[in-house]
């Protein structure tokens, strides 16, 4: 559960995977594609939070498998998703890992949303602001502090 003022520079490394505590929404083409209250959160030192949505709480059929991969050091090989809904499109707008690696199984086939690539995402009733940068994918909320990791300048932090 977030704390007031919780400041990004007081998140571990490796990264430690918890209970969102929070009702997670993401929103594209007027339509909830996610909407949720069984999410986790990943905590990394310098990031905002990234929130991991079950399949169950995803309108799957909205939603296909690209090509794109990448791989982290800490939860293993992530799959994209493109989202499609209405005749509009977003691709890569979420990722997911099948086979997570040791620490951060729970987080299998949970999907993680950019705030960036869809229309509008909520924790609680507050509106999300994505990440700067748009590679790390972090939900930026009031009572988060940074300065964050991902804009200009800072990929050598």
């Amino acid at each position: 559960m977030v704390k007031e003022n919780e400041s990004v520079w007081n998140y571990p490394r490796p990264p430690i995977l918890e209970s969102a505590g929070r009702r997670v929404r993401v929103i594209f083409n007027d339509i909830v594609i996610a909407d949720s209250a069984r999410a986790l959160r990943i905590l990394e030192t310098s990031h905002p939070p990234t929130y991991y949505v079950p399949p169950g709480d995803v309108r799957m059929e909205s939603l296909s498998k690209s090509r794109t991969t990448t791989y982290c050091e800490f939860k293993g090989s992530a799959s994209y998703w493109t989202l499609r809904a209405d005749g509009r499109q977003s691709r890569d707008a979420a990722w997911s890992y099948s086979s997570p690696r040791p620490g951060y199984e729970a987080l299998k086939d949970y999907l993680c949303f950019y705030c960036s690539r869809v229309d509008r995402c909520f924790l609680d009733e507050e509106e999300v602001r994505p990440q700067s940068g748009d590679f790390y994918g972090g939900w930026i909320t009031d009572d988060i502090v940074g300065p964050f990791k991902g804009g200009p300048g800072t990929q050598g932090w």
